[in-house]
C-alpha cells in the first residue's frame, strides 16, 4: 500500500466528521444539534526517506513519529 510505513505499518483509518450547530450548555445556550456526519479519512503523516536497510541505501515512506523516534537510519 502507498500511505503505509515501513517501519511501523501506520496506514490510513477510517472516520467521521461531525457538523454541530448551536451554542453549548455552558456558553449559556439550548445545546448543540447534530446536523450532520459525513465519512474521512485519517491519513499518517507518511515521508519519503533514503534509508541504510542491510547496508544498502533504499528509498522508504516512512511516519514522521518512527522518524523523530530514530527508528530510521539515514
Amino acid at each position: 500500500m502507498s500511505k503505509e510505513c515501513y517501519v511501523c505499518g501506520k496506514k490510513p483509518v477510517a472516520g467521521r466528521s461531525i457538523s454541530r450547530r448551536g451554542m453549548a450548555k455552558s456558553k449559556g445556550g439550548v445545546g448543540q444539534r447534530t446536523t450532520g456526519k459525513t465519512k474521512r479519512r485519517f491519513e499518517p503523516n507518511i515521508q519519503p526517506v533514503n534509508a541504510l536497510i542491510d547496508g544498502k541505501k533504499k528509498k522508504i515512506k516512512v511516519c514522521a513519529k518512527c522518524i523523530k523516534a530514530g527508528k530510521v537510519k539515514k
